[in-house]
Parts: structure tokens; C-alpha cells; sequence
């Protein structure tokens, strides 16, 4: 597999790219609906409530925490998480400048 040439997309493109590729797994769409849904930060109630292992989540909450989608404070010896208002807010204004930028049926095809 090629390398993927990042340097030719603008930033723009690149950070869109980043985020939709740290939600692009359902577990982690899962992680995040449950930190949304508990309206604070979340501890270790997510392997509970979603039934995956420790490791598995940790590593989900790394690509997403990586992506700046979630952040982390460290409270005894767990970290706790919370959704990254900077970079929700980011992902929310790109997705919606990307779909309303498509103006409708044209006769292409």
C-alpha cells in the first residue's frame, strides 16, 4: 500500500480527514455517545457499559484522545474523559461547511 501524500491536501482537508478517521469505528462512536450522553467526564463506567474489554476501549480512547476529539484528566489512578469542546465544535463546523457545500442534483449523470 502506497503512503499517503498529505502534504498535497491543505489543512483543512487534512484535519477534517483526522477526525472522521478517529470516529470511523463504532466502538468509538459508542465511547463518544456515552461521554455525550453522561454529561460529565467518564472514568471506567464505559467497560461496563459497553461491554468491551479495558484494553480494547483504552486503545479506542487513545485514537480519539490522539485526534483531540476527547480529553483526559488524571484523578487518582485513572484518567477521566470528556469531550474536547474545541475540537467538537471544529469537526461539527467542517462537516456542515462539507455537506452544504453540495448545492443539489445537477445533470452530471
Amino acid at each position: 500500500m502506497g503512503v499517503t501524500k498529505t502534504e498535497i491536501f491543505t489543512e483543512q482537508q487534512n484535519r477534517l480527514a483526522v477526525l472522521l478517521k478517529a470516529i470511523a469505528h463504532p466502538a468509538r462512536i459508542a465511547i463518544l455517545q456515552e461521554i455525550i450522553n453522561s454529561n460529565a467526564c467518564i472514568c471506567g463506567d464505559l467497560v461496563s457499559e459497553l461491554g468491551l474489554a479495558q484494553a480494547t476501549i483504552s486503545q479506542h480512547l487513545k485514537e480519539l484522545k490522539n485526534a483531540g476529539l476527547i480529553q483526559g484528566t488524571i484523578e487518582g489512578a485513572s484518567v477521566c474523559y470528556c469531550i474536547n469542546p474545541d475540537s467538537w465544535e471544529t469537526l461539527k463546523n467542517e462537516l456542515d461547511g462539507f455537506f452544504k457545500s453540495y448545492k443539489g442534483p445537477t445533470t452530471c449523470c
